[in-house]
């Protein structure tokens, strides 16, 4: 669909939000089953537990919780706030403690058999009576565990207060952290997830459009990436995690995050969409666009070509069956003038988030790599960030990817920039 500008607010262009229904409209996902994406979710869940001999988990991180249930509330707020939590039997009825005045939230949800008031077990919320609060947050769910998975339960944790862990362990609970479970399942998508995904990487790629016609010289970082948010809002997404568009110089190293700088002409400007978008799935793909007027330099090419190589390489790579070693061993050798500036990662997984598993380079993965096998089912992003140790300018490109029994699929499908391919 063509996007049609309708004029600048403040310098930065925007779009009638008509334009953004039609959108939102043209790039729905048709026929997804919402329960039955939730019901397998809470069965993976589960099955890892069992797997881990783990009775219950007690979930603080608001992805999780969603992940287990479809339960959505404050997802930013709650990331520091411990001040929501889901009690998660490996059987039985699950419970949400929900934040203060939001207990009718999870109306309708069948994964959630109760909603009950939450304990905020925070420093904020308590002052200096925070150790009395976790010893009452402790107490409370003690009793609960007892009552629905026994004493002295093997119990999974994650995001709890240091001070509510340890008042909990001392009611003679065994506790284990629930990380691993999680992770585990989260990595595995079934085929009505996938549907999500794809409901979010077309609307991110809609936003992203957007910024791409917007993009020319004088126009700030923020300004373009305003209209990333904007469009992802828009198309009912959720929000974007990170700050990562740079221009000209700021390209180089990555990780710089957008700021007030004015786009020069003929600079690159590199962006990682890093949204929590439609259904709460994760749209993770990078690109690099030219500012014009005129041609992309031949250094620029270059840049362009050595990051969209390792790119393509390292998808050629991926294969189910594939070890982590294995996969590191084979893929794309970095060439020595970039390595100082290399991405961390080769590549990692995703969903509702970035997650399990990270792919190491080769050169770092006997200190930093792990053991496990790329496995049917796993949504994963390829890497490349390419810049040389104090050059001019660097290159971010990123592909979102399904591995299939037999292959791979591509799941993002926004253009590159034919003109630094020449």
């Amino acid at each position: 669909m063509k996007l049609d500008w309708h004029g600048e607010r403040g310098g930065a262009p925007t779009l009638d939000s008509d334009i953004w229904s039609a959108v939102t409209e043209a790039n729905a996902e048709g026929g997804i089953d919402l329960a039955a994406v939730r019901a397998y979710r809470l069965g993976r869940t589960r099955a890892e537990m069992a797997r881990r001999d783990i009775a219950a988990c007690l979930l603080f991180d608001p992805v999780n919780v969603r992940y287990a249930t479809g339960a959505r509330n404050m997802q930013v707020f709650h990331q520091r706030n411990p001040a929501r939590y889901l009690f998660l039997p490996v059987e039985g009825p699950v419970i949400l403690f929900e934040f203060t005045g939001c207990m009718h939230l999870a109306d309708g949800l069948e994964t959630v058999a109760e909603v009950r008031p939450a304990i905020t077990a925070s420093f904020v919320a308590a002052g200096e009576s925070i150790a009395a609060r976790e010893a009452h947050w402790a107490r409370e769910t003690a009793a609960l565990l007892r009552e629905r998975v026994g004493a002295g339960a093997r119990v999974g944790v994650e995001r709890i207060n240091a001070g509510a862990a340890l008042a909990l362990a001392a009611e003679g609970f065994e506790l284990v952290d629930a990380q691993a479970p999680v992770e585990r399942a989260r990595a595995i998508k079934s085929a009505e997830e996938v549907k999500c995904v794809h409901a979010s990487l077309r609307a991110t790629e809609a936003a992203v459009a957007a910024l791409r016609a917007a993009l020319r010289p004088g126009v700030t970082e923020n300004a373009l990436w305003s209209l990333l948010h904007q469009g992802v809002v828009a198309q009912d997404g959720d929000y974007v995690e990170t700050r990562l568009l740079n221009s000209g110089p700021r390209s180089n190293p990555w990780f710089q995050e957008c700021s007030a700088r004015v786009v020069q002409a003929n600079e690159l400007v590199a962006l990682d969409t890093d949204v929590v978008g439609r259904f709460g799935y994760y749209s993770d793909f990078s690109r690099t666009f030219h500012a014009g007027p005129d041609a992309p330099g031949a250094a620029q090419r270059t840049l362009y070509k050595t990051a969209f190589e390792q790119v393509r390489h390292n998808m050629e790579v991926l294969r189910p069956g594939l070890g982590f070693r294995e996969y590191s061993e084979r893929a794309w050798t970095i060439p020595e003038r970039y390595v100082a500036n290399r991405y961390y990662l080769s590549a990692h997984g995703v969903g509702m988030t970035g997650e399990y598993p990270y792919l190491y380079h080769r050169r770092d993965y006997d200190e930093a790599g792990y053991d496990g096998t790329i496995e049917p089912g796993m949504t994963l992003c390829v890497e490349s960030y390419i810049g040389e140790d104090g050059g001019a300018e660097g290159v971010k490109l990123e592909e979102q990817v399904l591995v299939t029994e037999t292959g791979i699929e591509l799941l993002s499908d926004f253009p590159f920039e034919d003109a630094l391919l020449r």
